[in-house]
């Protein structure tokens, strides 16, 4: 009898060692699973933080993107804003567009990368998912004002371009009236005078001795002379002076007399118009010196 119940307690001893490493062994696979699984956890949720902070971070950038500036009041036909970009103001509103789409191909960049490191790393969260699908649609819409903001500055330099033409093609218009009109002045306000003695009169051939009886009392007259290289010219709206190196002269030409004195000045005696506008009438000089 005892010998049976002693093989029975061996057994039951047996089966419960086996039962308790058993359960042992399940006890250690359930906490290294829990742990394994603890692991993932935090790293979902390290991978998911880091996620949410690169949203953020690619939102504010966006943000960050102002178009107040840039797309002001630049309206077609805006005087003002067509000046602006004539000048170092027009290279700025260019530098500021390119750094705008600058801004926006980093962010677009951004994007990318968190959906391939999402796809690489298995994140699959709808919330995560709706912002990505937020931020394109915002990197869209910024697209979209920086091509219509380019737009409308390239529309503005076309115009500005036609206007520097017809301000340029004006100015030349303005730049020959006046031209013209100075040539008109100098035209109607220059006389030409020769000074000198009787024998250089003579000789320059602009004075004939006439009248007179048997060759004495003869006067001197002015011939109107054309060999203008014997002249020289005057502009009586700027000198009113012609100066003679003797102390005596003479008016030989038929400038009224009243339009002009002679004073001895020094010496020497000087010309002074005194009414240019009825002296010019008579556009050659003749003045004899002795």
């Amino acid at each position: 009898m005892r010998k049976p119940v002693m093989f029975a307690l061996v057994a039951v001893i047996i089966l419960l060692a086996g039962a308790t490493s058993v359960l042992y062994m399940r006890y250690q696979k359930t906490s290294a699973d829990y742990a394994s699984t603890k692991s993932e956890q935090e790293k979902t949720q390290a991978r998911y933080d880091q996620t949410i902070q690169a949203v953020a971070e690619i939102q504010d950038s966006l943000n960050a993107i102002s178009f107040g500036e840039a797309s002001v009041q630049m309206r077609s036909g805006d005087l003002q804003a067509e000046q602006r970009l004539s000048g170092p103001n027009g290279r700025e509103a260019l530098d500021r567009i390119a750094l705008l789409r600058a801004g926006i191909l980093r962010s677009k960049a951004r994007i990318q990368q968190l959906e391939s490191s999402m796809k690489t790393n298995g994140t699959k969260i709808a919330g995560l998912e709706k912002m990505i699908k937020n931020l394109k649609s915002t990197v869209s819409e910024k697209e979209g004002l920086i091509a219509q903001l380019s737009g409308q500055v390239d529309s503005l330099q076309t115009e500005v371009t036609g206007l520097a033409s017809t301000v340029q093609e004006t100015q030349d218009t303005l730049r020959i009236r006046d031209q013209t009109l100075e040539e008109r002045r100098r035209e109607l306000a220059t006389v030409y005078y020769i000074v000198g003695k009787k024998k250089d009169l003579r000789d320059a051939g602009v004075v004939v001795a006439k009248g007179g009886v048997l060759g004495l009392g003869k006067t001197l007259q002015p011939l109107g002379s054309s060999n203008e290289t014997a002249f020289t010219a005057l502009d009586t709206d700027q000198e009113t002076v012609v100066r003679v190196s003797a102390p005596k002269a003479k008016v030989l030409s038929a400038q009224p007399a009243s339009s002009y004195e002679l004073k001895l000045v020094d010496g020497q005696m000087e010309l002074h118009i005194v009414n240019p506008m009825e002296f010019r009438k008579v556009k050659q000089l003749v003045i004899l010196a002795g």
